[in-house]
């Protein structure tokens, strides 16, 4: 077994055609990785022993495997077993992924033909392509939903998630939304906070959000608030050393309620407040409906 300098980092880019992969090249490119675009699967091994033979010459390489080279894709399961048995690297997976039908408004707006139904209806090879990758979106150590992602906001993203697992923190991203625009892609657990008392069925309230000082204590003034709140934070304090012993570099908490912009939002504010900033963990908090109806 060949040693390993302890900076190399080892990124597999993958996920739905049309998810954003190829900004997601340039956002790590921009971050000093080398990068290699539509690389066979069958050659990572060969490409993980030039990383480790380069001595941290090559510390930061990002590999893009997509169904552009589907006959060679069914051989990533036993490239990734070869690393893990046979060199010290470590690597991430990032998934990209978007809702079926923001993936079909994409290849109208492009024009472009889905490669693995160049024939049909877009949405024939999103559906194809979404239960061919299913397993390995499992395997994944991040998934990113750019559905609602402008390319800027990808970037960015992308950013200060690598620079957060450069420093070997784990990131706790907290996710506000509504069920009635859809559940989060990317979460890791979801939550449902429609249990609690509604702040929209007070007249006065109903223009706010869970950021508002009233909304806010409003929302926290219930004991099954309360309740719900100090078993949630025990649960997430137990979960998230766990989620980073099995190499796990982010978590995705969903908390939703009817229209992600009252008590989801309060609550996900909680979790941030309360949830430890601390030398092994990175907190955020994103919103993602609560400005849907201004």
């Amino acid at each position: 077994m060949v040693k390993q300098n302890a900076a190399a980092k080892l990124v597999i880019i993958t996920g739905m055609s049309g998810a954003g992969k190829t900004i997601a090249v340039q956002s790590l490119e921009d971050l000093g990785f080398f990068c290699v675009d539509n690389l066979p699967p069958v050659l990572i091994p060969k490409f993980a022993e030039l990383i480790e033979q380069s001595k941290g010459k090559i510390g930061k390489v990002a590999l893009v495997i997509d169904l552009r080279g589907r006959e060679f894709f069914t051989a990533l399961s036993e490239s990734l077993r070869d690393i893990r048995e046979n060199f010290t690297l470590t690597y991430e997976i990032l998934f990209l992924d978007a809702t079926d039908s923001i993936l079909v408004q994409r290849y109208k707006e492009s024009r472009r033909r889905h490669p693995l139904a160049p024939e049909d209806a877009p949405l024939e090879g999103i559906l194809q392509e979404r239960k061919l990758l299913e397993e390995l979106k499992g395997l994944a150590s991040q998934i990113i939903d750019t559905s609602q992602l402008k390319p800027a906001q990808l970037k960015a993203q992308i950013a200060s998630r690598f620079t957060d697992i450069e420093q070997g923190r784990i990131a706790i991203n907290v996710i506000s939304f509504g069920f009635k625009y859809g559940v989060p892609i990317d979460a890791d657990l979801i939550f449902d906070v429609r249990f609690l008392p509604n702040p929209h069925y007070i007249d006065h309230l109903r223009p706010q959000t869970g950021q508002d000082p009233e909304v806010y204590d409003y929302v926290m003034k219930w004991n099954e608030t309360q309740q719900f709140l100090g078993k949630l934070l025990d649960l997430l304090q137990f979960l998230v050393p766990q989620y980073k012993k099995e190499g796990k570099s982010q978590v995705v908490v969903g908390i939703g309620c009817t229209g992600g912009k009252h008590r989801s939002v309060s609550v996900a504010e909680y979790l941030g407040k309360m949830l430890t900033n601390g030398e092994d963990e990175i907190v955020k908090v994103n919103h993602r409906d609560a400005e849907r109806d201004r």
